[in-house]
């Protein structure tokens, strides 16, 4: 078991362009490895960051819109309903007044 630990101590560590585990986009100690290619890497990372970071903050913009128009929605009904209530009201009183006999 010593002499496994020891020859995995020995392996040099890869280092990927990706910060995150999930993705390896390229090994810096592969044998024709660009060093032109990394700095496009970086910049292909930070875009993506960009995305991420936009996507989400619309992701939660659209979540309060969706809030926001369910909430306008319902408010909308009940004044519907108010003057449904009141034209019920009105007609009502209107049937009941007496006719001018002029």
């Amino acid at each position: 078991m010593l002499a496994k630990n020891h020859a995995h101590q020995k392996a040099p560590k890869l280092q990927i362009a990706f910060k995150t585990h999930a993705y390896h986009l390229t090994y810096q100690h592969f044998l024709n490895y660009s060093h032109s290619m990394e700095s496009e890497l970086n910049a292909l990372e930070n875009k993506l960051a960009q995305l991420i970071q936009v996507s989400g903050k619309l992701r939660a913009e659209n979540r309060q819109l969706r809030q926001d128009l369910a909430h306008a929605l319902s408010s909308n009904r009940q004044c519907s309903d108010k003057v449904e209530s009141a034209k019920a009201r009105l007609e009502k009183l209107l049937i009941s007044l007496p006719e001018d006999q002029t």
